[in-house]
């Protein structure tokens, strides 16, 4: 529980202050029966003492105002709320080394079908596109809760030459900032999922994408798809395609994101899954004052009722 006004706090000075006053009242009542020399006539003059009782309505006073004051304070509590705004921007390396067979069917095939699952996977509530980048990086389908376009869009993708992980980044970028009317000064809770096996050989470097990602607060996670002993061949010729993993994990604790390793589309598909769950909610701080309110009265009804049922009189 946290507190909305913590500065309201110092009222609670006054309960101390409050109680002292009770103690001395009751010790200066009780020098006052001291003075009656002839204590038998005392105890014929005086009505019983209540004892105990006295005190219980004090009490219940006391913590009344205590409940008061806390509410006064606005304490809150923590809870999760969906993200209804939340956007996935899936960028989707379509370069010619995505041909490599060492991952079943093709990578770029896993790629397609574990894309395609863990869309069909997001909540209602999320928004999606789709980027595609080889040497220059396109947006394929505008973030939007329309699953059967993002899906469309990514069978759509054909390979091309070249990589250009930066270009991604900074389309992945300028598609959320432009997801409505309210993104360029408030822009959604974001996060990129970039899937490569290569090298940025093209367009603005992986440092310029790290900087600009990190000033939109907007981390990017990359999942190093492949493995180190695919091959493509490309005009007859056969050409080694090792995926560079140290490009991909510079690039996402750069962002301040998550670097993946996907060897099939079997942990592809659970990779997806982990970076999806962590858009789904926000934590906010909700106002419960009414409760302590509500306690209060409790209190005061307790406090007023146990005085009239034993004095006749309210506290």
């Amino acid at each position: 529980m946290t507190f909305l006004s913590p500065e309201r706090f110092w009222l609670l000075i006054l309960l101390p202050l409050l109680t002292l006053a009770y103690v001395l009242m009751q010790l200066r009542r009780r020098q006052y029966a001291v003075r009656f020399t002839n204590l038998a006539l005392l105890s014929q003059v005086a009505p019983k003492r209540p004892g105990w009782r006295r005190h219980l309505a004090a009490l219940l006073f006391v913590a009344m105002l205590l409940l008061m004051m806390i509410g006064f304070a606005r304490p809150a509590s923590s809870v999760k709320v969906p993200r209804d705004r939340a956007t996935v921007m899936v960028a989707v390396d379509v370069s010619l080394s995505m041909m490599a067979k060492d991952v079943a069917p093709d990578r770029f095939g896993a790629a397609k079908e574990a894309a395609k699952k863990f869309i069909q996977d997001l909540p209602g509530r999320f928004n999606v596109g789709v980027v595609s980048f080889a040497g220059s990086a396109n947006l394929v389908a505008a973030p939007s809760a329309d699953r059967e376009a993002a899906i469309a869009s990514i069978d759509q993708l054909v390979l091309a030459k070249r990589t250009a992980i930066g270009e991604a980044v900074f389309t992945s970028l300028q598609a959320i900032r432009s997801f409505d009317s309210q993104a360029s000064n408030d822009p959604p809770p974001a996060h990129i999922v970039l899937l490569s096996d290569g090298d940025n050989t093209t367009g603005r470097t992986v440092q310029e994408a790290i900087d600009a990602s990190r000033a939109a607060q907007i981390p990017v996670s990359t999942i190093a798809f492949g493995t180190p002993y695919g091959t493509v061949d490309i005009e007859g010729e056969t050409t080694s395609v090792s995926v560079n993993k140290e490009t991909l994990r510079t690039l996402a604790e750069g962002s301040r994101g998550k670097a993946y390793e996907a060897a099939d589309g079997g942990q592809l598909s659970e990779v997806y899954a982990n970076i999806g769950s962590s858009l789904g909610w926000k934590t906010e701080h909700r106002d419960i004052s009414a409760r302590f309110t509500g306690f209060a009265l409790l209190f005061a009804l307790a406090a007023g009722g146990v005085s009239l049922v034993w004095f006749s009189r309210l506290p």
